[in-house]
């Protein structure tokens, strides 16, 4: 200890007299160690844990009904990551791959409190019975905690979202008064829960481009006062949730928090953002296939990729002007991970087509069907078919509820809740944010690796590189 005490020493004496010398491996090394993130560091995950939704619809039901199922005994968290998933800590050969919610200070499924708002009124249970996700029988055995579950009024404005007709609202004299209204919200339910997180579950709003309104803070509150018309309503929930010092998750394609101003208010108010869209089905299979089909080499001709479904998100996207904001989403995935411009004789003449069309008799149970074309060695045809007829809600809850305990770890991090954007979440994302003139990551399996080696990190654990030379050294 002494010594290390006389070495510390030394460095201020040459830092003093010198000025800043160059430091000695061994020096650097400890430098390293004294800033080296601790599990110590993170705050506990003590009292209720309260998670706040704005549209409290098919995916707001369905992951909180199934959060309650799991809570009974009566399912297992399936698909969830944080609940289900392991991490691997040190060598191969050490065998030691514990469950992640034993390794980081999650909160405890039973410590979840639910609230939200939406357009459409009544209770949860009566929103989970019109959603018609989830079997009656099991929704009866739920029914007393779901109709405890009421949500507020939303804040909404029908010219971002024409095909949904609201019966519940709120109202005031300007965009900047709703906003507020959603603070007093978010203060009430702070008051009944320890520690908090925000989740957009609502619909895909009428596709936005930045504008000056959204350049600083400073310009876009004087938007609220102005009702700009620039500032769509979940703009007022992230603004609002931040304000609050509450983290936001925008789980649709919507502008959002993807804007200067709110990344810059998240990070002075140490309240992590992470979005945007979540990753489900369709999208979830390009990121698999296509880091394939790069890794082998092989050329891509085109993809057309069409859905049908019949659940409200499917109504609202009926409409061209949101359908835009979902397809500017589905469509940046193949250029980010198949790179054209470094491979052009692979992918540098891709033909990618995205479509949704609304099939009320489908409901929630989406079809994803993909045409993929194909090329290999001496330049020779091939296809590939894929048809995946899965749950919308069923897939997206899970996501929802990770990112939901993963930001309130964030939140409870030092090394973490100042960053702003949480890349490390870009795994639950088909458009992940990403730093200003940084490109997203788009790849399933370097997300997923991104995304344990940070939790690694936080608890001060060693990386893991998958590089695996010391298992053939002498």
């Amino acid at each position: 200890m002494l010594r290390n005490r006389e070495r510390c020493f030394r460095l201020v004496l040459k830092a003093t007299w010198f000025g800043a010398l160059p430091m000695s491996i061994e020096e650097k090394q400890m430098e390293q160690a004294a800033t080296q993130p601790k599990a110590t560091d993170i705050a506990p995950a003590k009292g209720k844990l309260g998670v706040m939704m704005p549209g409290m619809g098919a995916v707001a039901t369905t992951m909180i009904a199934g959060v309650e199922a799991v809570r009974r005994g009566m399912a297992k968290p399936v698909g969830s990551m944080a609940e289900m998933g392991t991490i691997r800590l040190g060598k191969r050969t050490e065998d030691h791959s514990p469950l992640i919610k034993d390794f980081v200070p999650l909160a405890k499924l039973d410590d979840l409190v639910f609230t939200g708002w939406d357009i459409f009124g009544g209770n949860l249970f009566d929103a989970a019975k019109t959603a018609s996700v989830l079997d009656r029988d099991q929704l009866e055995e739920m029914r007393p905690f779901l109709e405890g579950i009421e949500p507020m009024p939303a804040a909404f404005d029908q010219r971002y979202v024409k095909r949904l007709d609201p019966k519940k609202i709120k109202t005031g004299k300007n965009k900047c008064d709703l906003a507020n209204q959603i603070r007093n919200d978010i203060a009430e339910f702070k008051s009944k829960t320890d520690r908090q997180v925000m989740i957009w579950t609502g619909s895909t709003e009428i596709f936005l481009k930045e504008k000056a309104v959204h350049q600083t803070l400073a310009a876009f509150e004087k938007g609220l006062v102005e009702d700009d018309e620039d500032i769509a309503p979940s703009m007022l929930y992230a603004w609002a949730c931040l304000k609050e010092g509450v983290p936001f998750i925008n789980g649709a394609p919507n502008l959002t928090c993807d804007i200067p101003a709110l990344r810059e208010l998240s990070k002075q108010a140490g309240a992590p953002i992470a979005g945007k869209d979540f990753k489900t089905g369709q999208t979830f299979m390009k990121t698999v296939l296509a880091p394939a089909l790069k890794v082998r080499y092989l050329g891509l001709n085109g993809w057309y990729s069409t859905n049908i479904l019949g659940n409200r998100d499917g109504e609202v996207l009926d409409d061209p002007d949101n359908f835009k904001t979902k397809e500017e989403s589905k469509l940046g995935v193949l250029e980010y991970i198949l790179q054209p411009d470094k491979h052009p004789d692979l992918y540098g003449d891709i033909f990618h087509k995205v479509r949704i069309n609304y099939y009320p008799p489908r409901g929630d149970n989406k079809e994803g069907w993909d045409n993929i074309d194909i090329f290999g060695w001496m330049g020779y045809p091939m296809q590939l078919k894929v048809d995946f007829l899965c749950r919308d809600s069923i897939l997206a809850a899970p996501l929802a509820l990770d990112l939901c305990l993963f930001m309130d770890l964030a939140a409870r991090t030092p090394s973490l809740k100042h960053l702003g954007i949480q890349e490390w979440l870009s795994f639950y994302f088909k458009a992940p944010d990403a730093a200003p003139g940084i490109h997203p990551e788009h790849d399933l399996f370097i997300q997923s690796m991104k995304l344990k080696n940070t939790l690694r990190h936080v608890m001060g654990e060693d990386l893991i590189t998958h590089l695996g030379l010391e298992y053939y050294s002498e």
